[in-house]
């Protein structure tokens, strides 16, 4: 396996599930709410979350949000953050990662 990659599960959603449940994830989901996932995509801009109680829902956390040597959390691990922003165009869930706030 190389450093970067895709975890996709049977039980992940398609790109229009995640799109027609958007209004309904922003509800559920406003921004300051803590939310905890498994990394399912790792790449060198960030990470892509499976959040917990949210089938229908990206979770993503970018490199601008990780302080100065810090590192990106393997694939398959288990994260906790805060939502920090909505994405309307890529339908995501942007996350600051609780371990990123603890290296500042």
């Amino acid at each position: 396996m190389t450093e970067f990659g895709w975890r996709r599960g049977p039980d992940d959603p398609f790109p229009e599930q995640i799109r027609r449940a958007w209004p309904a994830t922003v509800s559920a989901l406003p921004i300051g709410t803590p939310v905890s996932g498994q990394v399912v995509g790792r790449q060198p801009f960030g990470i892509f979350i499976r959040i917990n109680g949210s089938p229908h829902a990206v979770g993503m956390a970018d490199t601008g949000s990780m302080p100065a040597g810090g590192t990106l959390p393997a694939l398959g691990s288990q994260v906790s953050g805060t939502v920090v922003r909505h994405t309307d165009s890529s339908f995501q869930v942007r996350i600051r990662l609780s371990e990123w706030l603890d290296e500042d």
